[in-house]
């Protein structure tokens, strides 16, 4: 009982904080079409992707959405981390040796607001905040 509850707190969890990142990365379309049209809305969106597939690595390697695993063990999650890392600087060498960001201001600012929702999180779960 006390373990499906606190699957279905990582997945509400998981769901917010997704739903914010994604709204994130929507303003920064929207603050970046009026500035540089096209070009400055595909960089926040490579810079969007950039930082949202590597998550959603950790996320499916973890298997926190998934009520099946039960193991929660530190090998899962050093394994799920480092092929994050590894994702993240995959995508960054491909998207700076195949798809130049036209404006690299708009890619880094895109990816460091996503990466640092992170740190909103507790405002995110008020509902489950322990004293």
């Amino acid at each position: 009982m006390v373990q499906r509850v606190e699957t279905q707190r990582r997945k509400a969890y998981v769901i917010r904080l997704t739903t914010a990142q994604l709204v994130v990365a929507l303003a920064g379309i929207l603050m970046a079409y009026p500035v540089a049209r096209m070009p400055g809305v595909f960089s926040v969106a490579t810079g969007a992707l950039v930082a949202l597939l590597p998550q959603a690595f950790f996320i499916q390697r973890m298997g926190i959405l998934s009520s099946k695993r039960t193991s929660r063990s530190g090998v899962h999650l050093f394994r799920a981390e480092a092929g994050k890392f590894g994702l993240t600087v995959a995508l960054f060498s491909a998207v700076f040796v195949v798809v130049p960001p036209s404006n690299p201001a708009f890619f880094f600012s895109a990816y460091v607001a996503i990466v640092l929702m992170h740190g909103l999180a507790p405002w995110l779960m008020r509902r489950h905040r322990t004293i």
